[in-house]
């Protein structure tokens, strides 16, 4: 009865979530978070006017308006106080003026889970030295290309082929393939953007290793045992359009944009929401002064809810940043709530920008 008592929680849920095949919209869901201040303090409306190494995630035509030959940028975030580890490093090379590559690697783990089964020995006696602990962690590796259409002037496509790893201790892993592809139309002042990501639907295998022990503990809580299987993220169409203004003899620059996430896997708690096709809008605001210091505001996660006197009400989730840009090098803020859980991350990305030595 005391084992009972004493259930291995983190591991129970970690395992547990992953026991997901008739829930596929759920499945890879750390891919959701984003990567970059700027982008997160412009509730993720970038789609469009994104064009620098953070496209490999965002959309990765955008690598083709990246100023530098070489782009690297880092971005470290923590939530639930810590509990939480969500890392980003992505780098990016132009081949030459019609060509960009680009890799991606995001981590998002909770470390240290306490792994309880042998914290009673056979006597029944406690023993805290007989607590080890084990990582739940989900890896992305996004490989990404762009390149110029030469058939339409000011449009660039690009394509990214993602791996994803996810371990959870010795008791579970899996290994997971996708495709996404994205592009991008400049017309002028006008900017448009569209991307198809898991556009094949991304499958992740999941294995599992698990002792007597811990299927014992399953079962005494009434918990499924997971079996090998497959792990489906269905196809989603993010869309944006933004527009620059320039004024004040070109110093000031106004950006805004308009983003849609659009899902066909059922009925999601979104703005518009039918069943299979539902759509998530947000938009951005980016101004900028001499291209050097720069204020953004982003509005998104509109759902519907329940105020306190019970009556419908809608809710949203402001975004705020500042950005510095000081030659090549680039440090953005932002103050967002990218886990649609009410949470609010402060959040800051580097950047910096390489340019190749010419011969004389």
């Amino acid at each position: 009865m005391i084992k009972k008592v004493i259930l291995l929680s983190g591991l129970i849920v970690s395992i547990g979530k992953l026991h997901s095949q008739s829930a596929p919209k759920y499945s890879n869901d750390f891919l959701d978070i984003g990567v970059g201040a700027r982008s997160l303090a412009m509730g993720n409306s970038v789609v469009a006017s994104v064009n620098d190494v953070t496209s490999g995630y965002w959309n990765p035509a955008g690598l083709m308006g990246m100023k530098g030959d070489i782009e690297i940028s880092l971005m470290h975030d923590e939530y639930f106080a810590g509990i939480a580890q969500d890392d980003y490093l992505a780098a990016s090379y132009k081949f030459d003026t019609n060509s960009v590559f680009g890799l991606t690697i995001i981590r998002f783990g909770i470390d240290n889970i306490p792994y309880t089964i042998d914290l009673i020995d056979a006597t029944g006696n406690v023993n805290y030295n007989n607590i080890t602990t084990f990582s739940d962690a989900q890896y992305a590796f996004l490989f990404s290309y762009a390149r110029k259409f030469s058939g339409l002037p000011g449009l660039t496509l690009g394509g990214n082929v993602k791996v994803i790893r996810s371990i959870v201790g010795d008791f579970a892993s899996s290994w997971g393939f996708g495709l996404d592809a994205g592009a991008q139309y400049h017309y002028k002042d006008w900017l448009f953007g569209a991307v198809g990501r898991d556009i094949t639907s991304t499958f992740n295998a999941w294995s599992y290793n698990l002792s007597q022990d811990l299927i014992n503990v399953f079962e005494e809580t009434g918990n499924t045992i997971p079996e090998d299987g497959l792990e489906i993220t269905l196809p989603r169409l993010l869309l944006g359009a933004a527009r620059t203004y320039k004024c004040f003899h070109e110093k000031v620059s106004i950006m805004p944009e308009l983003g849609a996430d659009i899902t066909f896997d059922g009925k999601r708690n979104t703005l518009i929401s039918t069943n299979p096709v539902s759509v998530d809008p947000h938009i951005g605001l980016e101004t900028g002064y001499r291209g050097m210091i720069f204020l953004r505001l982003g509005m998104g996660n509109i759902q519907t809810s329940s105020d306190p006197t019970g009556a419908a009400a809608t809710y949203f989730s402001p975004d705020f940043g500042v950005g510095l840009k000081i030659k090549s090098f680039s440090l953005d803020y932002a103050l967002t709530d990218n886990t649609v859980a009410g949470l609010y991350s402060n959040i800051f990305s580097l950047k910096f920008d390489i340019n190749k030595k010419t011969g004389g």
